[in-house]
């Protein structure tokens, strides 16, 4: 990130965060994963030369040209002290890892001892240095005692507890900048730089120079061994920063960023980042991968490295019945021993017996149980035989390949590629071409096969019948003809360019990153690029969990292994803790089994899984469309109720939502099954579950079509007392009307507040309620309007205004003496005539015509 000068910086253990004090007088902190600035402090109109992260309280301490000492809350921006500290300029601050201390020196020559639990008050005062006191560092293997590195060119030891130095360490022509410790035990190290453009290594037990390291062409300002990788670092004034090898002293290379001047370095123990601080901002750099060097072999031991350190312990029964899936588990851990180079990866042989660490272009060979040396050797790679003891292979260059059997040097194998980039081990030796693509060997150097693809990773399953080839986007897995592969070898059919035909077929390949994998049986476990923890049967992927990711969303777990006795896959993240997740054998094989389409194998593998697995296997079942299969297994009853629906057994529907216990009849989830269950019923025609079922679940809508269709008009009746009763207006009133009783139409309305609607709906249906209704409308309009109230008219007060109402009241009278009367729908083709009958004008004629007859009568 630019900005002004970086004086210092700092690295924060959690967060993805940067610390930089800035000659401007602002403290920065950058978020390294987003490129963002992520907070500021305006600390002082003076340089800010030094902060320092207190990570435990939420704090950074800072020191500026001001002479003062500033502590703000991170979290919050908060300013949470400020004083005076010394007389002239401070250099730098340090923080004590476990005691409530902050140690700072100064141009005046001194170190203060701050302690936070007594308000910061100066608990001690440090002298003895004859000019500026640079930089102070704590032992991180005896915090009790510090080092100080000052302009008068000496490096000077102290303890908490003395004013004055334990003990001096001369040997730079010109000012020490800079000091450092060796962060582990098995060294008494000090790392020193100076304006003599030298690196200076000490003993400060013997006091003297181990070495000298020399290259940068300006005066030495910061110096570091790296906590974690086995690195000692510099940076200077000439704008480079210099890496060299903590045990040979090989400089490995030098990073120039063009950012002028190299002001600070800092470094964490969790990850194998740097940040670096420029007269033009700051920079975060990465070294390597922090993958964890860790492997496990088939009994569940483990042997990991920590730095030089390797170490063991078991994961055999540390997931107890009780144990949580993704728990850390505690594993005793004994020491090994420390190994001569620093490993990069460390992987058992096939029978957990030996070891093999690599690093450094060399590898070492260890017996597992003792740490004692088998083999050794330069290898740029290095690779175990699937099968074979003492059987491995070596990368010497990108042409020459070396196979070892029983420990003893075998074949060599120049691989027909350009240049031969990596070697993969198992069954069949891989070797990575640079033409994308890799050649598979056997473990007598002869040929068998080049797969165009460019791969990451190589898995072989235990019986060598089936591998997985991981890219950068896809996976592969091809079965492999094992016992074709061995006769063609055996009678010399194989063929130097093309190999052995028909050795490799693919059986399918999906589309995820695989980033690390074990084969259980014929299914493959793996994690993937975005922190899923899957399984692959036959190409169906399943995912187990969704690991916990890095900030960036990236996985920060591998697979250690698998105990097929304990049924759980082990995994390791890059702070070497260990997890395990349930994964059942039995449901593998199962799984295997039915993707295969061997339900015989299936059926016996069945009994094996536990009951409450049976869901799972379900699911797994209906995802492959055996929803039958899925049904006879299932102990859920929502799932049952589902797979019931969708084939059709509307009668086990029935029986399993009518079982639901009584308070949870009327539950949204119960009611929606009645519902479906209705909508499926009708869909068959089965008219008497789907009553029963809409009925259930108070579906009146449903039951006014299914009644108006059939034309049972008990139900509608019935239908119409439900509906009112449970305030659904609509429908009532529609069941009333199909019924032909208008006079519950009326009341309903008028019970509703809806006198408009029913003055107009009695106008035509119902005239004989027309007057009682609007005197009803006319007394509720008055409260909010009398004018409007009052222009109402009504058949009783203004009968002209209603031209023939009394006919129509002879109609309804027509109509309600005859509306018992129900014509059957096999009549409709007779009566259908009926329907562009004029009543009006059949009262008419029918009044014209008794009244001439009637006074002939008379």
């Amino acid at each position: 990130a630019k900005s002004e000068r970086v004086k210092s910086c700092d690295i924060h253990p959690v967060e993805t965060w940067a610390l930089a004090a800035l000659y401007s007088g602002n403290v920065y902190i950058w978020d390294y994963e987003t490129q963002a600035l992520a907070k500021s402090f305006e600390v002082s109109d003076l340089p800010v030369r030094c902060a320092r992260f207190v990570t435990r309280k939420g704090w950074f301490v800072c020191a500026s040209d001001d002479m003062k000492l500033r502590v703000f809350n991170y979290s919050t921006s908060e300013k949470v002290k400020e004083w005076e500290a010394h007389t002239d300029y401070i250099r730098t601050v340090e923080v004590h890892p476990t005691l409530p201390y902050i140690l700072s020196s100064s141009d005046d020559m001194s170190v203060k001892l701050w302690d936070w639990d007594k308000n910061f008050a100066n608990t001690q005062v440090f002298e003895g240095h004859a000019h500026y006191v640079m930089m102070v560092r704590l032992n991180p293997k005896d915090t009790n005692t510090f080092a100080t590195a000052s302009l008068d060119r000496s490096i000077k030891v102290w303890g908490l507890s003395s004013p004055t130095p334990h003990y001096s360490l001369e040997g730079h022509e010109r000012g020490v900048n800079c000091v450092d410790y060796y962060p582990s035990g098995d060294k008494p190290y000090l790392l020193s730089g100076a304006d003599d453009k030298t690196v200076k290594v000490w003993d400060y037990q013997t006091k003297t120079v181990v070495q000298s390291l020399s290259g940068h062409t300006h005066n030495v300002c910061a110096v570091m061994f790296h906590p974690k990788l086995p690195l000692i670092i510099s940076g200077s004034e000439d704008g480079t920063v210099r890496i060299w090898q903590s045990t040979t002293y090989r400089q490995e290379t030098t990073l120039n960023y063009g950012m002028e001047r190299a002001w600070a370095l800092a470094a964490t123990k969790e990850s194998n980042k740097i940040a670096i601080g420029y007269d033009e901002g700051c920079v975060v750099v990465e070294f390597g991968n922090d993958d964890p060097v860790a492997s496990m072999d088939g009994t569940g031991k483990v042997v990991f490295a920590k730095n030089n350190d390797i170490q063991t312990g078991s994961v055999k029964g540390s997931a107890g019945p009780d144990s949580e899936d993704g728990e850390k588990l505690q594993i005793a851990v004994r020491d090994l021993g420390s190994t001569e180079i620093y490993p990069s990866s460390l992987s058992h042989n096939c029978n957990g017996r030996f070891i093999a660490v690599c690093g450094d272009g060399e590898f070492i060979i260890y017996t597992s149980q003792a740490l004692r040396n088998k083999a050794f050797g330069s290898a740029l790679d290095f690779v175990w035989s699937g099968s074979k003891t003492g059987n491995y292979a070596i990368r010497e260059s990108i042409s020459r390949v070396k196979i070892f059997a029983d420990f003893k040097e075998h074949r060599i194998v120049k691989p027909a590629t350009a240049s031969a980039e990596q070697l993969y081990g198992g069954h069949l030796l891989g070797v990575k071409g640079s033409d994308d693509a890799v050649l598979f060997y056997s473990w007598e150097g002869d040929f068998v096969r080049k797969i165009d693809v460019s791969p990451n990773a190589v898995y072989w399953s235990d019986g060598g019948d089936m591998v997985l080839i991981a890219t950068d986007d896809a996976a592969y897995v091809l079965s492999h003809d094992v016992q074709g592969t061995q006769q063609a070898l055996a009678v010399g059919k194989g063929n130097q360019e093309e190999g052995i035909d028909g050795s490799f077929d693919l059986l399918y390949e999906f589309n995820e990153k695989v980033t690390s994998g074990k084969w259980v049986g014929d299914c493959f476990l793996f994690t993937n690029s975005q922190g899923r923890l899957n399984y692959s049967v036959s190409g169906q992927i399943q995912t187990l969990v969704h690991l916990e990711t890095s900030s960036g969303g990236g996985t920060v777990h591998s697979i250690l292994g698998y105990l097929a006795k304990e049924d759980r896959v082990f995994l390791v993240d890059k702070a070497m803790n260990i997890t395990s997740y349930k994964v059942m054998l039995a449901m593998l094989q199962y799984q295997t089994a039915v993707v295969r389409g061997d339900f015989d194998a299936a059926n016996e593998l069945l009994p094996i899984i536990p009951e409450t697995e049976y869901l799972v296997v379900a699911k797994f079942l209906e995802a492959q469309g055996f929803k039958e299969e899925a049904l006879a297994v299932t102990t859920d009853p929502d799932h049952k109720f589902d797979l019931a629906a969708e084939l059709g057994q509307l009668e086990l529907c029935r029986e399993l939502v009518g079982d639901v216990p009584p308070d949870e009849a009327e539950t949204t989830e119960t009611q929606s099954k009645w519902k479906r269950l209705a909508d499926l019923a009708l869909a068959q025609s089965n008219f008497e579950l789907a009553e029963s079922a809409a009925l259930a679940c108070k579906d009146y809508s449903g039951l006014l079509l299914l009644y108006s269709a059939t034309a049972n008009a008990a139900g509608m009746s019935n239908l119409a007392t439900l509906s009112l009763a449970d305030k659904k207006y609509n429908v009532a009133f529609l069941a009333f009307f199909l019924l032909g009783k208008v006079e519950s139409c009326v009341s309903l309305l008028k019970d509703t507040k809806r006198l408009p609607e029913a003055a107009f709906f009695a106008r035509t249906y119902n005239p004989g309620a027309v007057s009682s209704i609007v005197e009803g409308w006319k007394s509720d309009l008055a409260k909010t309007s009398s004018t409007a109230a009052s222009a109402l008219s009504d058949p009783a007060s203004n009968p002209e205004l209603f031209p023939d109402f009394d006919v129509a009241l002879k109609v309804e009278e027509m109509f309600m003496r005859n509306r018992g009367a129900v014509i059957p729908a096999s009549k409709y083709l007779e009566a259908k005539g009926d329907l562009e009958i004029d009543l009006i004008g059949m009262v008419k004629a029918a009044a014209a015509g008794g009244g001439g007859g009637g006074g002939g009568g008379g």
